[in-house]
C-alpha cells in the first residue's frame, strides 16, 4: 500500500486536524470524511485508485486519529464547521464532500449549512437519523454509553468487523482497529450522543448539490429504507447499490468505489467546480 505523509493544520479558534492530500493542485477538490472512531486512513485503500484530476483531502476529524481532542464539540454541526474552516485554510471555494457513516451525516449537514461550497455530495452507508434506528440505539444503550478508558481491544475489533460483509486484508483491519483504540471513551460517547441528537430529515429538501448515495446491501447498521428516503428527499440524487457489500463498502471494494466517485466528480459535480478562494 502506498505510503502517505501526514499533514496537520491549525484551524484558528477551533482545532488542529490531521490530513493527507493527493492529486494535482488544479484538480477538483474532494474532501473525504470517515466514520465514527475511524481516521483519514479509512480511505487509504481508495486513494491509490483516484486519478490526479481528483484533488483529494482525507481528514481525521476532531477527536479522531491524531487530530486534536477537545473536551466538547462533537455534534455533526461542529464537525461540519471544522470542514468549512479547513476549506478556508486551504483556500478551497467549494468541494465535493464525501462521507462514510458518521461522516455522511456531517456531509449532509455541510450541504445544508454551506450550500454554495458544496460542489457535490457522496453519502456512503448513510441514514436519515440514528434516534429511530434500533440497532444504533441498542449499541449505545448496551455498550457505548458504558465505555470507560482504556477502550478494550476486543470491543474495537468487534466494532470494526461489524462494518464488513467481506474480508479485507488483515494488515488493514489491524490498522483500523488501532485507529479506533486511539479514540478515548469520552469521544466515542460524545460522537454517538451527537448522532443520536441530530436530525436533518426536515432539511434534506434544501440540498441542491448533485448527490450520489452509495450503499451495500449487507449493511448491518442502516437499511435500504434509509437509502430510499434519502433519495426521495434529495432532489436529483442517485442511489448505487453494491451487492454483497457491508457498511464499509469503500474498504471492501476500493477500486470500484474510486471509479464511481471519479465518474461522479467528473460528470456530475464538475459543473460546480470553482478553483481557488
Amino acid at each position: 500500500m502506498k505510503q502517505y505523509v501526514d499533514k496537520s493544520i491549525e484551524l484558528p479558534g477551533r482545532v488542529t486536524l490531521q490530513y493527507v492530500e493527493q492529486g494535482d493542485s488544479s484538480g477538483r477538490p474532494v474532501v473525504l470524511l470517515h466514520g465514527v472512531t475511524d481516521s483519514w486512513r479509512s480511505f487509504e485503500p481508495v486513494l491509490p485508485h483516484l486519478p490526479n484530476s481528483v484533488r483529494a483531502f482525507a481528514l481525521s476529524q476532531r477527536g479522531h486519529g491524531d487530530s486534536f481532542r477537545p473536551e466538547t464539540g462533537y455534534h455533526p454541526r461542529d464537525f461540519a464547521a471544522d470542514v468549512a474552516a479547513f476549506m478556508d485554510a486551504l483556500e478551497l471555494n467549494s468541494a465535493v464532500i464525501v462521507g462514510h457513516s458518521m461522516g455522511s451525516y456531517v456531509a449532509q449537514c455541510f450541504a445544508i449549512d454551506y450550500p454554495a461550497r458544496t460542489a457535490g455530495l457522496v453519502l456512503v452507508g448513510s441514514f436519515i437519523n440514528c434516534r429511530d434506528n434500533p440497532s444504533v440505539v441498542e449499541f449505545w444503550d448496551s455498550a457505548v454509553s458504558k465505555l470507560t478508558d482504556p477502550v478494550g481491544l476486543d470491543f474495537a475489533r468487534d466494532f470494526q468487523v461489524s462494518t464488513l460483509a467481506r474480508d479485507v486484508p488483515q494488515e488493514f483491519l489491524d490498522m483500523v482497529i488501532c485507529e479506533s483504540l486511539k479514540v478515548p471513551a469520552r469521544v466515542w460517547k460524545a460522537a454517538f450522543e451527537g448522532l443520536l441528537e441530530a436530525d436533518f430529515s426536515e432539511e434534506l429538501g434544501g440540498i441542491k448539490a448533485p448527490t450520489l448515495i452509495v450503499w451495500g446491501d449487507r449493511d448491518s447498521y442502516f437499511p435500504r429504507g434509509d437509502q430510499d428516503a434519502l433519495t426521495s428527499a434529495i432532489a436529483g440524487s442517485q442511489l448505487t447499490v453494491y451487492g454483497g457489500a457491508g457498511h464499509a463498502l469503500h474498504r471492501e471494494e476500493p477500486a470500484r468505489f474510486a471509479s464511481d466517485l471519479t465518474d461522479f466528480v467528473e460528470t456530475q459535480a464538475g459543473r460546480k467546480h470553482a478553483p481557488g478562494p
